[in-house]
């Protein structure tokens, strides 16, 4: 039960490759960097999302149920941190009535929601200057239309006159997870996918991400490609908690392709280290046994590892499974013990295959 994001209307889909099937000739790979990705629990200034389910790829029912879904993880978040929600521009009004004058609406043409992905993802150095990093979206690998996404991260830099980063890496926030003092968990899948990066080694893309992000340490796991769109991105198997603990998923059904990679990954961090030495503290988190009906479908992303830390608070999914739910709960309070958990139904999100992770991106403060 933890399918991700599904292969969305392959008749919108590949409309030419983008930014980063070139070799790495442009990286700067010599030198300590100086820019350093914060770990998602440290103090956010907002969180960033976008009102962006397209009823040519949702379908008008999944749409209504998702932009529901979407002002329900606004509001949430809303109570602890400031939300901007991008909305297009025939949308704003709908925003507006859903979301509620807490969340602050700005007009930005977007082909989809999942602004993890497609947004900027921030970056900041010791001496408190703030930057963004513009990982060059290509529809995870040509598979979706993103003539509008590929520019959020642009647009967001731009929108808090932040130093846009750049780079010919291709990658997206959620297949990334760094626990902010030089650790991060990657799946090979995704990242060092031909769809994306067709001439880039692991050592390239580590010394990249090294440049950009201040990570010493890759822990890599190999995901699963071609199973779902984000090619198996590393927030719905793996999320650092604090550095040097890690929550994972495990997908206990042994006819789920999910169940032998979610098993090796559980061995590799187990016997991993972090960039400190530090041996991880790994806490297994699974999947509910049953979801609630109304959405439910082959794609139905019933995973709890894709939740979102913001100020104060944790914002958590849960699927109609008490016992699960419950469970989920009481981890996450156990992990988090100065924040609230929140947990919402987000089941239209989930049905189309990504969860309250995927739509949001932290502006650290």
């Amino acid at each position: 039960m933890t399918t991700r994001r599904h292969f969305l209307k392959q008749s919108l889909l590949v409309y030419g490759a983008l930014a980063g099937t070139s070799a790495l000739s442009a990286f700067v790979t010599s030198g300590e960097s100086s820019w350093r990705m914060p770990e998602e629990g440290e103090p956010h200034v907002a969180t960033w999302m976008g009102f962006g389910p397209d009823k040519e790829i949702w379908g008008r029912r999944l749409q209504a149920g998702a932009q529901d879904n979407l002002a329900t993880i606004a509001s949430a978040i809303s109570a602890f941190e400031p939300v901007n929600m991008l909305v297009c521009e025939e949308d704003y009004a709908l925003a507006a009535k859903k979301c509620g004058a807490g969340v602050k609406l700005i007009v930005r043409p977007m082909d989809d929601l999942w602004l993890r992905d497609t947004g900027a993802v921030f970056v900041k150095n010791a001496q408190g200057q703030r930057a963004a990093v513009n990982f060059n979206f290509n529809g995870w690998g040509n598979k979706q239309a993103h003539g509008q996404d590929a520019k959020v991260a642009g647009f967001m830099a731009g929108a808090v006159q932040q130093e846009m980063l750049t780079t010919s890496l291709v990658l997206e926030g959620g297949g990334i997870e760094v626990d902010g003092e030089g650790t991060a968990i990657i799946t090979e899948s995704c990242v060092l996918n031909a769809n994306r990066n067709p001439k880039v080694s692991k050592a390239q893309c580590e010394a990249e991400l090294k440049r950009l992000l201040g990570i010493h340490k890759i822990i890599w796991l190999p995901g699963i490609a071609g199973r779902d769109i984000t090619d198996g991105h590393t927030d719905f198997y793996a999320r650092f908690t604090s550095p040097g603990v890690v929550v994972a998923g495990f997908d206990a059904d042994p006819s789920s392709y999910d169940h032998a990679v979610t098993k090796r990954h559980l061995e590799i961090l187990r016997k991993a280290t972090d960039a400190k030495g530090r041996k991880l503290k790994v806490v297994v988190l699974q999947g509910p046994s049953s979801v609630r009906s109304k959405f439910e479908n082959k794609d139905f992303a019933a995973g709890y590892i894709n939740f979102y830390v913001c100020n104060h608070a944790v914002i958590a999914p849960e699927f109609g499974d008490v016992k699960a739910d419950r469970n989920t709960r009481d981890i996450l309070r156990d992990l988090f013990p100065q924040r609230e958990v929140v947990q919402l139904n987000i089941d239209a999100i989930a049905a189309g295959g990504g969860g309250i992770h995927c739509t949001t991106q932290q502006q650290p403060a």
